[in-house]
């Protein structure tokens, strides 16, 4: 039985859908011709368009005076691409996939009035990337220190509730639409650190997870399931998880037949092993391949895959020790096992050597793994970035990311976002927040795209028929915004100056003194972490030709990560001929600046959209501002006491 298009409960915002994106199809006639699930699913959407704006819909007539025709032709069903052009006063989309004819679909909405002006030759268009997900960290029960979403800044799930998934999964069904409109097709639903009630869930709750998947199939979307290592032990009462076991692999093998039997297209699992205190393979003696490869051949005869996290380092470090270093944990665990996976595991390979900060070098390791199956993993969900309290949209970030290195960028096969959408009213608590969840999925589609262009087409199907003012409004909050959140917390490359725990709002030193690896060394004297070969970690070294030489120098070292390779005095001039201080203090009065302006520019929108959404940004500005000024005055005076060395402008620090 087909589900109803998806109509977002009242009060919550459409975010880039609302039915006025619709309203060129709605208006006018489309023939749609095929059948499947996904045809039923473009069907349904063309159809309700049309009964609001006057326009008709066909099946399979006759090919008369229509203006659109989507069609499905002969081929390979499981087909993503399709083809788009327009002659002879039609606009036709072919594709022999299902899914490909929705995102034929969609990119006619995104295209608007535009898709049936003058003529265009056919052109083709498919995703450069096989998998492009979403992972939540959601808990299905509140976990008394992360709370439902883990890094979540938008509420709750919506997935779970109380303890189980939710009875009514209409918000589902609008989030599916969501995500298939900007080219995701796999979503994880529970978080990688996999706790008691989420653990069930790959067996006596796998109903639970079906009840999802059944919703989110309707738009193309795979369902993907985070997994304990430990669940022989905890689910199968087996006494270990060792993965050369043969009891454990059969039932590993037995268990994931059982899920297959409830959710026949189930993507595959995701697992963070031997990774801040999670259980995984070296309880055993056995390597990360040795982990992964047990549960991709319980996947393997289902066409699953097993998506295993790279995110492995030692979180009980000692800090006055400089030998150890955080950021090459990946790296070292996982180069000499290159070539070891089995075609179908796939390390999954945060995008920068750290956690997620504001600035940091791409992650080297991605680079290293030529004979292993590697996902990009980047967060949309803003932990270290404001939080979604903050304006700061990652498109210029993740686009610098993906084209890092050969002229053809970054070698990938998969993308990967952690989420950043929960149950408020405005899918991710910030309004504005939703342009980096829509961002995330065209860049997985077509990774060295323009995100400014992106970032046009999230405005103009969020505001269509928007005023010139309004979009020029948006793009001047949005466009600068990671620059200026840059500004006004992380010098130069240097994280983790964050309040330890919930990572909001600056603590110079929370970090500095704990186990996680995450320091700065500022002293009296200077200011970074020495990652070169010839006197450090050798982290840099790492890196392949050129990039090694260019980070193993302070004098070649990009300006905007010397103090993540290079402990340098407060005196050192930067490319920029500013002393490394007088740059702390510049940047952090020039950040706090630019929210100031922001602020003003957002208020002059008032007026020209929904005034629950101007009010909700409104309301965010005033605190981003609030942080932006302590942000700036707690850095600048931290470093002026730091090094004695005063502001040459003057200004006040306190």
């Amino acid at each position: 039985m087909p589900l109803p298009v998806p109509v977002p409960p009242e009060g919550v915002d459409p975010a880039w859908l609302p039915d006025e994106a619709f309203r060129p199809i709605g208006s006018r006639r489309t023939l749609i011709r095929g059948w499947g699930p996904l045809a039923r699913t473009a069907h349904q959407n063309v159809a309700e368009a049309c009964a609001r704006f006057g326009g008709r819909v066909e099946r399979d007539a006759s090919l008369g005076p229509f203006d659109l025709v989507l069609e499905l032709t002969p081929g390979d069903n499981s087909s993503e691409a399709f083809t788009y052009e327009r002659g002879d006063d039609c606009t036709t989309v072919t594709s022999s996939g299902q899914r490909g004819l929705l995102y034929g679909l969609f990119h006619v909405v995104r295209l608007g009035e535009d898709a049936f002006r003058e003529e265009r030759p056919r052109e083709t268009h498919r995703p450069a990337l096989a998998l492009r997900m979403v992972d939540h960290w959601d808990n299905v029960a509140v976990h008394p220190v992360m709370g439902q979403v883990e890094r979540g800044y938008a509420g709750g799930s919506l997935f779970w509730e109380d303890g189980r998934a939710r009875w009514d999964l209409d918000r589902v069904l609008a989030y599916g639409r969501l995500l298939a409109a900007c080219g995701i097709n796999a979503v994880a639903v529970n978080n990688v650190n996999v706790h008691a009630a989420e653990a069930r869930l790959l067996t006596d709750r796998i109903d639970e997870v079906a009840d999802i998947a059944q919703v989110l199939r309707q738009y193309g979307l795979r369902t993907h399931l985070s997994v304990t290592f430990a669940a022989p032990m905890v689910l199968g009462g087996l006494p270990g998880a060792d993965p050369l076991d043969e009891s454990v692999r059969e039932w590993w093998a037995e268990t994931t037949a059982q899920v297959y039997q409830a959710v026949p297209d189930f993507g595959g699992y995701v697992v963070k092993a031997d990774s801040e205190g999670q259980p995984g393979p070296f309880a055993y003696g056995r390597s990360h391949a040795d982990g992964a490869n047990m549960l991709a051949a319980a996947l393997a005869p289902h066409g699953g895959t097993v998506h295993w996290r790279a995110f492995v380092y030692d979180h009980r470090q000692d800090w006055r020790d400089r030998t150890t270093d955080r950021a090459r944990a990946a790296y070292d665990h996982f180069v000499p096992l290159d070539g070891e996976f089995a075609p179908n595991a796939v390390l999954q390979v945060k995008h920068g050597p750290m956690d997620f900060q504001v600035r940091e070098p791409v992650s080297p390791l991605i680079s290293a793994m030529s004979h292993t199956r590697l996902a990009v993993e980047l967060q949309a969900t803003q932990e270290y970035t404001g939080q979604q309290r903050h304006v700061c949209w990652l498109g210029p970030m993740w686009s610098e990311v993906l084209r890092f290195g050969p002229e053809e960028g970054l070698p990938l096969e998969e993308l990967v976002a952690v989420s950043n959408v929960g149950d408020d009213p405005f899918w991710t608590g910030h309004p504005l927040a939703q342009a980096n969840l829509y961002t995330f999925g065209r860049l997985a589609w077509q990774p060295r795209a323009d995100p400014v262009t992106i970032l046009d087409e999230w405005i103009g199907l969020t505001f269509p028929s928007a005023p010139r003012r309004l979009i020029d409004g948006l793009h001047s909050v949005l466009d600068g915004s990671w620059q200026t959140y840059e500004k006004y917390t992380a010098p130069l490359g240097v994280g983790f100056m964050v309040q330890p725990g919930h990572h909001y709002g600056p603590s110079v030193d929370g970090y500095e003194y704990s186990p996680w690896g995450t320091y700065h060394f500022a002293d009296r004297d200077g200011i970074g972490v020495d990652r070169s070969v010839a006197t450090g970690t050798g982290y840099a070294g790492q890196y392949a030709k050129p990039w090694a030489e260019v980070y193993e120098s302070a004098e070649s070292c990009p300006d905007e990560l010397l103090l993540f390779f290079h402990h340098v005095p407060y005196g050192h001039v930067l490319k920029s001929g500013k002393t490394v201080i007088q740059h702390i203090y510049d940047t952090h009065f020039e950040g706090v600046a630019e929210v100031e302006e922001a602020v003003e520019v957002w208020a002059s929108l008032a007026g020209l959209m929904e005034p629950g959404r101007h009010a909700r940004v409104a309301e965010r500005y005033q605190e981003q501002l609030r942080s932006a000024r302590e942000w700036r005055d707690q850095i600048n005076s931290y470093f002026f006491r730091k090094s004695g060395v005063p502001d040459e402008r003057g200004r006040r620090i306190y």
